[in-house]
C-alpha cells in the first residue's frame, strides 16, 4: 500500500559515505565499477517507492498449520481458533519482552504486509575482529524505529569495525527495508553487496542467509526466498526473520497449506506479532475472517512499540476494508497514524476508506500527498481512478499521468533487480497495454500459483477477449474462500461474457454486497452490469 506524506529523510551527515577503510565496494565485488546511487544513507529523498508487500499483492502475512477445518470458525476450527487467540496474547507478551531485551542488537523496523521482521540478533561469536551490532546502533534510534539514523549508525560503526559480519548482515536487511519504505530500488544491489560481504567474513552465518531471503522476497523471487530461508534455518532454526520469510514465500507461491504449517512452526519457536499477523492472513485467505480479526485484535493488545501498533492496527484496517466496514477501517487507521503519523499503508488505507465512504475530495488530497512522496503502483492507480471517475477533461489527463508513473516505477524497480510482472499486469490490464498485461500475467503465473496471480491472469485474458480461457483462473482465484470484492467482480464480468448470467449476477452482487466501494471505476461498472443482467431476467 502507501508511503509517507512528508519528507522525513534526515539531513545527510558529513561522514555518511562508505568507510574508506572497508572493503570496496561494500562486499569486495564490482571493484572497478562505480557504487550504485544512494550508497550513502539519505540519498533516497527523491526516488519512487517499491510495492508494498501486501497492497493488492499477497502483501500480508500468514497463519499456522492445522487450520484446515471450519472456514467459518465452527467445530474443530473454533477450538483451534481459541488456542490461536490465546497464543497470540501470551506469545505477544513474550515477543515484546524479547524485543526490548534485544533492542540494542536489532533493527526495530516498521513492517507492512508481507514484510520481514528484523529480529534475531544472535551473534555466532566471530572472535576479536567482530563486534555485536550494539556498537553500531543507539537504543534511542531503535526505539523510534528511525531507519535512516540506524543505517547511518551502522555505516559509521563499519568504518571502525569493517570485519563485523553481523553488522554487515544487519545493514543489508536495513537496505532492503529502506528500498520498500523509502521507495528506492537502487538499495537492492547495495543490500546484496552488504550481505555478500557478511558471508565472506563468516561463511554460512544465518543472519546474512536470512537477509538474502528477505532480499529475494522483496524482489519477488519467492522460490529464491524459500531456498535462502531454508538455508538460514538449517544454521539456526530459531532465526525469526527466516521463519517469517519462509511463511511469506509459501503464501506468495500459493502453497497455503505449507504456509500454515510453516506459521505453526514459527509460532512454536518464535511467537510474536510478526508470526501472528501471518497467521491471521492465511486464515483470511481461507475465508475465516473472524479468526483473522480475533488474532489481530489480541496482537494489537500486546503491541506497545509505535511501529508494532501501526503495523497491527493497519492490518486490522485492511481486513475491515476488505469486508466493506469503512468506519471500522478508519478507526483502525486512525490508531495506526496516532502511533506513526507517516506510516505508508495506513495513509493509503485511510484514503481508500474515505473514498469508499463518499469523502472523495479528502481522499484525493490524501492520495496526492502519498504519491507526491512515494509514487507506488497501488496508490498511483487508486488516485488515477478517482481522477478518472470525476470525468472532467483535466482530471482525465491527471489520471493518465498517474498511470504513466506506474510504468516509470516498474522500470526503476526492474533496474534494481525486482520482478514487477504482477504490478504490471494489474495496472496495464485496465489502464495500459492489454497485450503487455497478458504477457506479464502469464510470466508471473509461470512462477507462482497464488490467488492473486490467478486473478491477474484471468483479468488479463478477459481484456484481451479470451474469456473462455480466463474463466478457470477466475474460479481458481475465488476457490479458497478469500473474501475479495475485486476477485468476485472479475469473475462475474467473465461469467457474463461467457454466457453464465446466473453466475455473473451472483458474483457481481456478492462483490457489491461485500465491499461496494472496492474501486471507483470497477464498482461503477459492476453496478451497471448487474442492472443490465437484472433487466434481462
Amino acid at each position: 500500500m502507501p508511503a509517507r506524506t512528508t519528507d522525513s529523510t534526515p539531513e545527510r551527515p558529513d561522514d555518511d559515505c562508505a568507510p574508506s577503510n572497508a572493503p570496496e565496494p561494500c562486499a569486495g565485488e564490482d571493484a572497478h565499477t562505480p557504487s550504485p546511487p544512494g550508497e550513502c544513507a539519505g540519498d533516497d529523498a527523491h526516488t519512487p517507492s517499491p510495492p508494498s508487500e501486501h497492497a493488492g499483492d499477497d502483501a500480508h502475512t500468514s497463519p499456522p498449520p492445522g487450520e484446515h477445518t471450519g472456514e467459518d470458525g465452527t467445530g474443530a476450527g473454533s477450538g483451534q481458533r481459541v488456542v490461536a487467540v490465546r497464543r497470540a496474547a501470551d506469545g505477544g507478551r513474550r515477543w515484546r519482552a524479547l524485543h526490548l531485551a534485544g533492542c540494542a542488537v536489532l533493527l526495530a523496523l516498521a513492517v507492512t504486509g508481507g514484510a520481514i521482521a528484523v529480529g534475531d540478533g544472535q551473534d555466532r561469536g566471530a572472535g576479536a575482529d567482530a563486534v555485536s551490532a550494539a556498537g553500531a546502533l543507539s537504543p534511542g534510534d531503535l526505539a523510534r524505529g528511525d531507519l535512516d539514523a540506524g543505517i547511518a549508525s551502522l555505516q559509521k560503526h563499519l568504518r571502525a569495525q569493517p570485519r563485523d559480519f553481523g553488522s554487515w548482515a544487519t545493514l543489508g536487511v536495513a537496505y532492503v527495508e529502506q528500498a520498500r519504505t523509502k521507495g528506492d530500488p537502487s538499495r537492492y544491489p547495495q543490500a546484496q553487496r552488504a550481505l555478500k560481504r557478511s558471508l565472506q567474513l563468516e561463511p554460512g552465518n544465518d543472519q546474512a542467509l536470512a537477509g538474502q531471503a528477505a532480499l529475494a522476497a522483496a524482489r519477488h523471487d519467492f522460490p529464491g526466498a524459500l531456498t535462502h530461508a531454508d538455508r538460514a534455518l538449517k544454521e539456526n532454526p530459531y532465526n525469526e526473520r527466516a521463519l517469517c520469510t519462509r511463511i511469506d514465500a509459501l503464501v506468495e507461491l500459493g502453497r497455503y497449506d505449507d504456509a500454515a504449517k510453516a506459521a505453526d512452526t514459527a509460532d512454536d519457536r518464535r511467537p510474536g506479532i510478526p508470526v501472528f499477523t501471518r497467521y491471521a492472513y492465511v486464515r483470511e485467505l481461507r475465508g475465516d475472517v473472524r479468526t483473522a480479526r480475533e488474532v489481530l485484535e489480541r496482537a494489537l493488545g500486546s503491541a506497545h512499540a509505535p511501529a508494532d501498533v501501526a503495523y497491527v492496527a493497519t492490518a486490522l484496517g485492511q481486513l475491515a476494508w476488505n469486508q466493506g466496514e469503512y468506519k471500522t477501517a478508519l478507526d483502525h487507521y486512525a490508531r495506526a497514524l496516532a502511533a506513526d503519523d507517516g506510516y505508508l499503508p495506513a495513509l493509503e488505507g485511510r484514503a481508500r476508506a474515505q473514498a469508499a465512504s463518499g469523502e472523495r475530495t479528502v481522499a484525493v488530497r490524501g492520495l496526492e500527498q502519498v504519491v507526491a512522496r512515494f509514487p507506488l503502483p497501488g496508490p498511483l492507480v487508486a488516485l488515477g481512478e478517482l481522477y478518472e471517475d470525476r470525468g472532467a477533461g483535466g482530471d482525465l489527463a491527471k489520471a493518465g499521468d498517474q498511470y504513466a508513473l506506474v510504468d516509470a516505477w516498474t522500470a526503476l524497480a526492474r533496474a534494481g533487480g525486482a520482478n514487477t510482472d504482477l504490478e504490471t499486469a494489474l495496472a496495464a490490464a485496465d489502464h495500459g497495454d492489454e497485450k503487455e498485461a497478458l504477457r506479464a500475467a502469464r510470466a508471473e503465473w509461470d512462477r507462482r500459483h497464488s490467488v492473486h496471480t490467478a486473478d491477474a491472469l484471468a483479468w488479463a485474458l478477459h481484456v484481451n477477449g479470451r474469456d473462455e480461457e480466463a474463466l478457470p483462473y477466475a474460479r481458481r482465484a475465488t476457490a479458497t474462500g478469500y473474501r475479495n470484492a475485486v476477485f468476485l467482480y472479475h469473475r462475474g464480468v467473465i461469467e457474463r461474457v461467457t454466457g453464465d448470467e446466473r453466475g455473473a449476477r451472483a458474483h457481481l452482487k456478492a462483490a457489491l454486497d461485500l465491499n461496494p466501494g472496492f474501486s471507483p471505476l470497477g464498482a461503477r461498472e459492476a453496478r451497471t452490469a448487474l442492472k443490465d443482467l437484472e433487466g434481462n431476467r
